[in-house]
């Protein structure tokens, strides 16, 4: 999954050069999703879906042209985006966040040392800024700058799955990641992302670290094997569906 952070105070550009980037990615023939964080309430449609909103927790809006979903209660990014079905997910906000490179928005110099997490690829800014560091800074509203980051972005996005699992040798995932932004690492180096076994619950990609990911595969195998008609060496992919009816 590829995954891209843009973060920065308000008024740094941030939602200008989200948009600006998935038209870009758009043009390439890439699908985008887009996820945004909002510090105050969301307001939906007035009237009946206010009436919805007050009385049941979780709703859709449905329309002839959109969808929209309402979940009062708290959700994980990483359940988040198990939502979407793109190529590439920009995401606007969420500083705290470490599990994906970010472009850091700059209105001024002095706020990368606020805003710096080690996981940055990039500044972008809406005017021309010099910084101190070796980053190169893009204009946002310049369109060769615009295309050089998504060639940018494309190349090196990339999201952990947030297990803290250590399987890599680093006590967390941000640790990895940021090793991952300055070359040292690769993606691959987190094993989760490497297990053949991959669990969905209720639609849902649950990650496993790589014991739980070898024992269940391990497990289904013994059973398997007891079973006429399967053949390990013909077979590439089991799929196991269980449903719980009440």
């Amino acid at each position: 999954m590829r995954v891209l952070g843009i973060t920065g105070y308000k008024k740094s550009g941030k939602t200008t050069l989200l948009l600006s980037l998935a038209e870009e990615l758009k043009k390439r023939g890439y699908r985008v999703a887009a996820i945004k964080h909002i510090s105050k309430h969301l307001e939906l449609a007035k009237g009946d879906t206010e009436k919805y909103k007050k009385n049941i927790s979780q709703f859709a809006g449905v329309t002839d042209r959109e969808v929209v979903i309402n979940l009062d209660n708290k959700k994980s990014l990483e359940e988040v985006l198990n939502f979407f079905n793109a190529d590439i997910i920009l995401i606007e906000g969420f500083k705290q966040e470490k599990t994906f490179p970010k472009i850091v928005c700059l209105r001024e110099d002095k706020e990368r040392e606020e805003l710096f997490d080690g996981l940055q690829l990039c500044t972008a800014s809406l005017s021309p800024l010099k910084t101190k560091d070796e980053l190169v800074n893009f204009n946002i509203l310049d369109r060769e700058d615009l295309k050089k980051m998504v060639d940018l972005i494309w190349e090196r996005s990339f999201k952990l799955p947030n297990l803290n699992c250590g399987s890599c040798g680093y006590p967390n995932c941000y640790e990895l990641a940021k090793e991952i932004v300055q070359g040292r690492k690769i993606v691959q180096n987190c094993e989760p992302l490497k297990t053949q076994t991959l669990l969905k619950v209720n639609g849902k990609v649950i990650y496993l670290n790589p014991f739980v990911g070898k024992l269940m595969t391990n497990t289904v195998k013994g059973f398997l094997s007891s079973l006429k008609g399967y053949t390990e060496e013909i077979i590439e992919t089991v799929e196991i569906k269980i449903e719980q009816r009440k």
